[in-house]
């Protein structure tokens, strides 16, 4: 049996569960996310606790054993918690602020870029080169976050570039000249 998907999901106090059929409705004080899940496992109620159960050993089913449990473990913690990425600028005269809701980078093109957030979605800058990208799903602040990173990715020869905090980038060395 899978060594999480057998560990039930606890439900903390002020979130709601709805549970009809193989879809799962959880709500909280961050929001609400909604997901339906493979009818080849059960999905339970016990004791404030949402139990994962699955119908057989094939191995596909196992292998949504553990997916599903981890998937409504992300959809409690969110709309209960909620979820941060952090981004570091890098370089020389590239610095965030925001624009409303917008994220305006300037990143040493010769434009301003523009990042919308999606639904759910939140930006913050601290100073001029720390992103903060916050929201209650998982899977859309990871998203965005690796948007904006895509703008600008880390490079190994100066170091230059938009990464995660606490990302380690490799450095190169350069071209030596002629000896």
């Amino acid at each position: 049996m899978s060594r999480i998907g057998k560990v039930p999901v606890p439900i903390p106090e002020g979130v709601k569960v709805d549970l009809n059929g193989s879809t799962l409705k959880i709500s909280g004080t961050k929001g609400t996310l909604e997901q339906e899940f493979s009818s080849d496992l059960g999905i339970e109620l016990v004791d404030n606790e949402v139990v994962v159960t699955r119908s057989s050993d094939k191995p596909n089913v196992r292998a949504l054993h553990g997916l599903t449990r981890a998937l409504i473990n992300n959809m409690v913690v969110g709309v209960h918690q909620g979820y941060e990425k952090i981004l570091e600028i890098h370089g020389v005269g590239w610095r965030a602020n925001m624009k409303g809701k917008s994220l305006n980078l300037q990143l040493g093109f010769s434009h301003p870029v523009v990042v919308e957030p999606l639904d759910g979605i939140e930006f913050s800058v601290d100073g001029n080169t720390t992103i903060k990208v916050s929201g209650y799903d998982k899977q859309q602040v990871g998203q965005m976050a690796a948007k904006v990173r895509a703008w600008r990715k880390p490079e190994p020869y100066k170091g230059k570039g938009i990464r995660y905090k606490g990302e380690h980038v490799r450095r190169k060395v350069g071209k030596s000249g002629a000896k």
